[in-house]
């Protein structure tokens, strides 16, 4: 995709804030504004450091920050691009590979472990199971074209899922396949500090802040089959929900 000229920038050196952050903060709010697309590549340092009467050192720091935050994905020999924004709307039910495909990227997972376990007191509350219950478990990356964007803990009844190791695909896909999809899902979402494990599986530094999301799915019955703990990459999410005020 063709390189755009970087918008005007004018330092303001009574601010007490760095050089090179302000103009990470000047390139941020340009991306937010939507001047650069998703995989839209950037100007080169060189053209940025030039167009802007800036030295090269301050227009490195300013992308090294940007990278940092997620708004910019570096690649070896080829330039710095827009990192994909993934919107997720708050009031339809749609998995992760939906989403992505309907903004024409390509989702692919990563597994870390696929298993059969014994029922955690706080899964056997939310899915409403037995003493002694069994639970299928899921962990995986997310991945929107080669990027990871989320970490993804899932746990469902062994009713639901018998043989977690010979699911391949979409969860969903397989759960309506088999009439057990969820048809409505709670969600809870929060800022997290990413653990040093978080960090390591997402490329971002330890402490840095992530969207959580903890869903619960529920069959046309009520009965709950799904408990997922998402942690996202915030600068990769978009959460869009309608409000109306009655009148």
């Amino acid at each position: 995709m063709k390189r755009r000229a970087p918008a005007k920038f004018v330092a303001s050196p009574e601010s007490g804030t760095p050089l090179y952050l302000q103009l990470a903060l000047h390139l941020a709010e340009d991306i937010r504004k939507g001047r650069y697309q998703p995989h839209q590549a950037l100007p080169s340092e060189r053209v940025l450091s030039e167009s802007l009467g800036l030295s090269r050192v301050t227009t490195r720091k300013a992308i090294d920050h940007l990278v940092e935050q997620g708004l910019i994905v570096r690649r070896a020999g080829s330039g710095n691009y827009i990192a994909p924004r993934i919107q997720q709307p708050l009031s339809r039910l749609t998995s992760f590979s939906e989403q992505l495909q309907a903004r024409g990227y390509a989702p692919s997972s990563r597994w870390l472990s696929r298993e059969v376990g014994a029922a955690s007191r706080e899964e056997r509350e939310t899915l409403q199971l037995r003493p002694g219950a069994r639970v299928a478990r899921l962990e995986r990356l997310r991945i929107a074209d080669d990027e990871v964007v989320s970490m993804e803990s899932c746990v469902l009844p062994v009713s639901v899922l018998p043989d977690p190791e010979g699911l391949e695909g979409s969860l969903y896909e397989f759960l309506d396949r088999t009439g057990k999809g969820p048809v409505r899902a709670v969600q809870h979402i929060r800022a997290l500090n990413a653990s040093a494990r978080l960090a390591h599986l997402l490329h971002v530094p330890a402490g840095r802040a992530l969207l959580y999301v903890k869903r619960i799915g529920y069959l046309a019955s009520g009965r709950p089959v799904e408990l997922t703990y998402s942690y996202c990459r915030a600068a990769y999410f978009d959460l869009v929900a309608e409000l109306r005020r009655d009148t």
